[in-house]
């Protein structure tokens, strides 16, 4: 493989500015894709737009340059996932990588009572995020804890699973001989939804315990895994979704006349464009040169993130 031109330490002027829709595979972080990414750029400039577990495939949008800033925006999007849940099984982890920590027989387990389980983690939830997962519990990593053999609880978050779809269910046999059940399902969910749990609080409503098998993210926001690239593909042709596209097709657009891009670009106020959106705006001047994100507030556009001056 051959290195990118560019340098790797901090900005660089040869790297692209936008986004890269990574395919990522399975055994790797998304720490490890952002590595990776550096080299290929030429830049330490890199981020993600939420993470994915090691065991997980799929959509992982990378940031490059001054596209990092539009990250923490769009991990605010809705997600969706492609999964496996095997009920009849609790692991330490909720997920198939994890030791299994009980077993039940699910052979009296109905397809009415896993509707009526499903329904109930559909719509706004309360959701214990897993104790493996990189959520913060007094400034420490939940999974740092575990590791250190800690004693802890994690508050419930709101989350809102918009559906929860069984695609096809499979009676199986687990290795230490037990029945048990594989549902394959597609769950469309908002920002910080962790599938894992859904699959463990789905197991415990039936009394069976569960966990995930397989996880594969199909879409972030409006970015689908049809315009994921592999690695391997990258590696071959670099492809980076200019940071003017990437916001258009993420967020509302807002076109704007030359005197209100030379007011913004010099850090005036604008009145808001009332279109009535609950978030950021894509701000864009004649040119069609992608100015900032904006939020309308009080009447007026109020900046989150200006990509000009």
């Amino acid at each position: 493989m051959k290195r990118k031109a560019g340098s790797t330490s901090g900005s660089a002027a040869g790297a692209p500015n936008g986004l890269v829709i990574v395919d990522k595979p399975e055994g790797l972080t998304s720490h490890g894709v952002v590595a990776k990414l550096r080299w290929l750029a030429g830049t330490r400039k890199v981020g993600h737009a939420g993470t994915l577990d090691p065991m997980a495939t799929g959509v992982l949008v990378i940031g490059v340059e001054r596209a990092t800033r539009l990250l923490g925006h769009l991990m605010l999007t809705a997600k969706t996932y492609e999964a496996t849940i095997r009920l009849g099984q609790d692991t330490v982890t909720d997920d198939r990588e994890g030791e299994v920590t009980s077993s039940a027989d699910t052979s009296a387990v109905t397809r009415e009572a896993i509707d009526t389980g499903i329904a109930k983690l559909t719509g706004e939830i309360m959701q214990v995020p897993s104790k493996v997962s990189a959520i913060k519990i007094d400034g420490k990593r939940s999974y740092h804890r575990v590791r250190e053999g800690e004693d802890f609880d994690i508050p419930a978050r709101p989350t809102t699973v918009h559906s929860f779809t069984v695609h096809e269910q499979r009676a199986a046999v687990a290795e230490d001989g037990t029945p048990v059940i594989d549902l394959d399902v597609t769950v469309e969910c908002s920002s910080g939804t962790y599938i894992r749990a859904l699959a463990r609080d789905l197991g415990a409503d039936l009394g069976v315990g569960g966990h995930l098998t397989a996880l594969r993210r199909t879409k972030v926001g409006p970015y689908g895994i049809e315009s994921a690239h592999t690695l391997e593909q990258l590696e071959e042709k670099l492809d980076v979704l200019p940071i003017a596209e990437a916001a258009g097709a993420a967020f509302p657009r807002w076109d704007i006349d030359a005197d209100q891009a030379k007011l913004l670009s010099n850090g005036m106020k604008l009145a808001a464009p009332g279109l009535g959106v609950d978030g950021p705006i894509a701000v864009f001047d004649p040119d069609g040169r992608f100015l900032a994100l904006v939020e309308e507030k009080a009447g007026h556009a109020k900046p989150v993130a200006v990509f000009v001056g």
